[in-house]
């Protein structure tokens, strides 16, 4: 039971990161209706950031501050000068142009950074909580923490604020938000930024967990993201949310009991996921459905 329990701990951990960039996909996704599939490799140049801000003697708190505030600009730069001009119709041309940024993106980190790990100070302190023979590191109380924190105040923003009710107004019927007036290009552009700040915390929450950092660090975070994305909708920040953290779980359940499975084939978890959800609820579990007229 004590193992059990350990399993889970450590998997949530884990799954808080994935659940903090699966909440960066449904923003995208719900305010233009795109799957970015550069957003890891966004997250990954927002920790690289971090990192450079510590370089020059900043606290590992104001670094992410800081990272998330360039992040958000970026993001809805990215949008303005970019997604904004490809073609809506054709969805085999936004997945091709969200490929090519996804290798631009990680081609630049080679370039400039190289392939060598860097060691970055944790958000966390060292040790953890012993509660009999399971130690809950702070490094997954503070994740989850962080996760949480991020989620409400994003609740927040959509829940009482001008601008977070217009996007959810963008998000739900552009056309009749278009007729009412609300700035949608902006809007775009701001929830696009959003996007980028959630990954920021992903990526931050990655090097917090004990691993360095490289350009290719957000690769698995983003097959788990874009499953637990898939497992609870698209459209749902709640179901992105819970279904990254059970991701996070299941992975540590089936490294730990399945033992043909291990870290090497971790990523089956996540790929078998989507393929049965598509399969059985392609809405996911929290995801709305379509009503279409004939």
């Amino acid at each position: 039971m004590e193992l059990l329990l350990q399993r889970i701990v450590d998997g949530l951990g884990s799954g808080s990161i994935y659940a903090a960039l699966a909440l960066a996909l449904v923003l995208v996704f719900r305010s233009t209706g795109v799957v970015n599939f550069a957003q890891g490799e966004m997250a990954m140049l927002s920790t690289y950031l971090i990192w450079i801000l510590t370089l020059f003697g900043l606290n590992i708190w104001l670094a992410l501050l800081l990272s998330i505030a360039v992040s958000f600009f970026a993001g809805a730069l990215l949008e303005r000068g970019l997604i904004r001009i490809v073609p809506r119709d054709d969805h085999l041309v936004m997945v091709l142009v969200m490929i090519g940024l996804y290798t631009v993106l990680g081609a630049l980190a080679l370039f400039v950074f190289g392939t060598e790990g860097k060691p970055v100070e944790s958000l966390f302190p060292s040790g953890g909580l012993t509660l009999g023979s399971v130690v809950i590191p702070f490094s997954t109380l503070g994740a989850m923490a962080v996760l949480f924190g991020a989620s409400g105040l994003l609740w927040a923003v959509f829940r009482f604020t001008k601008t977070g009710l217009s996007l959810r107004a963008v998000s739900l019927n552009p056309e009749s938000a278009a007729l009412a007036g609300l700035p949608r290009g902006r809007l775009l552009a701001v929830g696009w930024g959003l996007a980028a700040c959630m990954g920021a915390i992903s990526g931050a929450l990655v090097i917090s967990l004990g691993l360095f950092l490289e350009p290719t660090m957000m690769l698995p975070v983003l097959v788990y993201a874009l499953s637990a994305a898939t497992l609870g909708g698209f459209d749902s920040p709640v179901g992105a949310v819970i279904a990254g953290l059970a991701l996070g779980v299941v992975e540590s359940l089936a490294i730990g009991y399945i033992t043909f499975i291990g870290s090497e084939l971790a990523l089956l978890v996540p790929f078998l996921v989507m393929v049965v959800v598509m399969l059985v609820k392609p809405n996911g579990l929290f995801g709305s459905k379509k009503v279409v007229r004939v």
